[in-house]
């Protein structure tokens, strides 16, 4: 190099000098400012029916961990993945974060390396070396990971994380999420509709080793005063918090399915939702907490009420001196071309177990078990399909939101604790089921379909804006069912969704609830001309949330011997008017357990068989074909149980004599 070449070269390195000195102050107040982690578990349970449906199957599982192996949430009184594949995590290289008011608040760069996987093989022969993947921030979403194979590639992704920073900082643990299929993954298998398809319930566990900013909750412990339900407003006479909890969105996936064959078949489909929910946001004015909602999306409630969200059997706390925690179900329905509105699908009860709180009003993020002003959280649709936190509604009293533990699923001998805490499973019991014959558009031609998804928290002031309905299309393509096109969300109940797009040739309709201190139920009539002068009448009665339990013993050691709802329906009818055709439906394909029909002393009349009562989650629908048109009726409700109150009467319409409209009565 010659003397002028190396003035050169010495005046521009001088040059950027100012420019690098920046850019590592820069990165240095980033890095001081982040958090990182390696090291720990990774734990995925495949979904071997998905996985299948894209043409995959695991051809080699490589250096898997026992199921006991320790977990750095061990003795936190923490929930673990049960029956997942566990892996180690390599204490190299390093994952960076940040976290804001005592959470992780999303992923910044660098990557977790598993020491193990899988490999897999695709039905083009082709392989994806799933060993030693790596979990990298992906680059759109910062609270998304990529699931980086040996190839470089990212053939998944992973989402609807729930998560908690625990053992004072020192571990970050992802407890929960979703792992996807990408769209090249879709299009490489030859199946681009299943885009997006859970493939993986992923736990990851990682040692904190380098803590950054932002790892105080807003508050340090439950701040005082209390906010729970019924607690006085400091400084507004009279006012009170009240709890009042908001559906946000749902989606739906396929989890499992059973000797599909397509519209033809016979086979088991199981359906389970990602259902996103929302706390009020009122802080002494009304605002809406779901815009474009109507006035469903907006509490009546002005000061909003903290929620308990505390795990099942971690321990008895405020305000109810339990373990008390939201409860989540959900439900598929079929509207027939008739008009007729059927059941087919019902989930069992999901106990939620934590919330990430995102969103959270000033001052309202200080605990993952209490849901602030304006939190909202995600239940994704692993964790809503998780066998260890599913169980049967039978256990609870929903109008209440009391839940008998002692004898439940997870306690058989009400001795205090989860001695049960993976029950026997078959991947369909206590899930959402179908047959394929209830969603085949050739068995049903002319159908649509809607989808709900409903929160139960206990002191809920509105149960009609804590439940939704989609709409979508249940279709069979490459092998595989999925629930496509789903639009359309609604606050409210499905009876109300069903009285909205009448069909012309429908003449009448109502929908009435019935609101007792026992619970909620909905009598929603249909009448639709067939012509010829014949009349189609269709009565859906929704038991929202009515049951009249029978327990023993108190909370948290509740035992609930009962919780039965209506055992028969029946409307008056009137003489001269004569029935030509009747159907029943539960949503069920067992004839066996169908309620049965009369038309004796005066009414039309349907009862139930022993063990098939119209339960608390629950449609049934009753037709019946007639000549005679309809006026104002009404229907009566009578409870499996007895009580101080024998039968409950709520207004419908009824086929009525040509007597009546002979003397001048008029439609209503």
């Amino acid at each position: 190099m010659n003397i002028k070449t190396l003035s050169v070269a010495l005046a521009l390195s001088l040059s950027v000098l100012p420019c690098v000195h920046a850019s590592e102050a820069t990165q240095s107040t980033v890095a001081s400012n982040a958090w990182s982690a390696w090291g720990g578990t990774v734990g995925l349970r495949l979904s071997e029916t998905n996985l299948h449906g894209l043409g995959i199957r695991v051809e080699r599982v490589q250096d898997r961990l026992a199921q006991d192996s320790a977990r750095l949430t061990d003795g936190l009184n923490a929930r673990q993945a049960l029956n997942s594949d566990l892996f180690s995590l390599r204490e190299s290289g390093s994952i960076e974060f940040r976290a804001s008011r005592g959470s992780f608040d999303g992923f910044l760069g660098g990557s977790l390396q598993s020491r193990g996987g899988y490999l897999l093989r695709v039905n083009d022969g082709s392989s994806i070396a799933l060993v030693d993947f790596r979990l990298r921030p992906n680059k759109t979403n910062p609270m998304w990971l990529d699931v980086v194979s040996g190839d470089g590639k990212a053939w998944f992704y992973v989402d609807k994380l729930m998560y908690e920073l625990v053992n004072d900082n020192r571990v970050l643990a992802i407890y929960t999420a979703d792992m996807r299929a990408t769209p090249a993954l879709a299009q490489r298998a030859g199946h681009p509709e299943l885009a997006g398809v859970p493939i993986a319930d992923l736990e990851v566990l990682t040692q904190v080793t380098r803590q950054g900013v932002g790892g105080t909750h807003d508050v340090n412990g439950i701040p005082s005063p209390s906010h729970w339900h019924g607690d006085p407003v400091s400084g507004q006479s009279g006012s009170t918090y009240q709890a009042d909890l908001f559906m946000q969105d749902i989606s739906v996936s396929r989890m499992n399915a059973q000797n599909n064959t397509g519209p033809n078949g016979s086979g088991r489909v199981v359906f389970a939702p990602n259902s996103t929910l929302r706390n009020n946001v009122n802080n002494g004015t009304a605002v809406a907490t779901i815009p474009g909602q109507g006035a469903l999306g907006t509490s009546t409630a002005l000061y909003a009420a903290w929620i308990p969200w505390y795990s099942k059997f971690s321990g008895n706390f405020a305000p109810y001196g339990n373990d008390q925690h939201p409860f989540l179900i959900w439900n598929m329905y079929r509207i027939n071309a008739d008009g007729g509105i059927e059941q087919i699908g019902r989930s069992g009860v999901k106990h939620a177990w934590l919330t990430t709180n995102q969103g959270c009003a000033s001052g309202e993020n200080f605990d993952s078990h209490i849901l602030g002003r304006s939190c909202s959280d995600t239940y994704s649709t692993f964790n809503n399909d998780a066998n260890q936190d599913l169980s049967f509604r039978s256990e609870i009293i929903p109008a209440t939101n009391q839940w008998g533990r002692c004898h439940s699923l997870f306690d058989p001998n009400c001795i205090g604790s989860n001695t049960n805490s993976f029950p026997s499973d078959d991947g369909f019991v206590r899930r959402m089921v179908v047959n394929e014959s209830q969603i085949s558009n050739t068995v049903n031609p002319g159908a649509t379909y809607l989808f709900d998804s409903w929160y139960l928290a206990r002191q809920d002031i509105n149960i009609y804006n804590s439940m939704a309905t989609i709409t979508g299309t249940p279709t069979w393509s490459g092998g595989n069912w999925t629930f496509a096109g789903q639009a359309n969300f609604k606050l409210g109940s499905i009876t109300d969704r069903w009285m909205e797009n009448l069909p012309p040739a429908t003449i009448a309709n109502q929908n009435t609830e019935l609101s007792v201190a026992e619970g909620h139920t909905k009598v929603a009539v249909r009448v639709v001309n067939l012509g010829n002068g014949q009349y189609r009448y269709h009565y859906a009665v929704h038991n929202l949330d009515f049951a009249r339990a029978v327990t023993a013993g108190a909370e948290p050691n509740l035992d609930v011997l009962s919780n039965k709802g209506f055992d028969r329906f029946r409307i008056a009818l009137p003489a001269g008017v004569s029935i030509t055709e009747n159907r029943f439906s539960d949503g069920d394909l067992n004839a066996g357990n169908d309620w049965t029909f009369s038309t004796t002393g005066g009414y039309l009349t349907w009862t139930a068989p022993a063990g098939n009562s119209l339960d608390w989650g629950s449609l049934y629908l009753f037709s019946i074909t007639t000549s005679a048109l309809p006026a104002a009726g009404t229907s009566e409700l009578r409870p499996a149980t007895a009580g101080l109150q024998a039968t409950f009467d709520v207004s419908t319409l009824a086929p009525v004599s040509d007597i009546i409209f002979a003397h001048d009565f008029e439609l209503p």
